[in-house]
């Protein structure tokens, strides 16, 4: 079987203009990368209530609820579908449970906020502020847990 190489869906003929980054393209294995970045990603939770509440309350994320589809949390440009156990879409990760996820997240606003609303929501750090580098160069870093025990990590660039 013969494969055609993957033409970047910004460049087919029939696709809407996108927006192009002014960063270069990132390379694998000699080549240009195939991924522009991430849309989205599932977390699988004990009570899509809580978990939503949480993310609400301490990151200012917005809830969305739409008919028939996964709960989604959005922030930036980006969003978590949320997913409760027992209850997700197909199709679904092999073993989706609750409290295996541990994601970074960049912060819109200076780290000390996030601290202080951590604090002010009764989240525990468990480890920061500290330096960690990132996809984009180094960072300052706080870890924290979410209702289900997921590892949140929030990461501020402006050193």
């Amino acid at each position: 079987m013969r494969f055609r190489p993957i033409q970047p869906i910004a460049c087919r003929p029939s696709s809407p203009p996108f927006r192009r980054s002014s960063r270069a393209a990132a390379t694998y294995n000699g080549g240009a990368a195939v991924i522009a970045g991430i849309d989205h990603f599932v977390l699988t939770v004990r009570s899509v209530d809580d978990t939503c509440a949480f993310y609400q309350r301490v990151l200012g994320f917005r809830r969305l609820d739409t008919p028939n589809l996964p709960t989604a949390l959005l922030f930036g440009t980006q969003k978590i579908n949320v997913h409760e156990v027992g209850r997700t879409f197909e199709p679904k990760a092999k073993a989706p449970t609750p409290g295996t996820a541990d994601f970074c997240l960049v912060a819109a606003r200076p780290l000390a906020e996030i601290c202080a609303s951590l604090e002010a929501n009764g989240v525990a750090v468990e480890v920061g502020p500290v330096e960690r580098i990132g996809a984009r160069g180094p960072m300052m870093s706080v870890y924290f847990r979410d209702p289900d025990g997921n590892l949140v990590e929030v990461s501020d660039y402006g050193l």
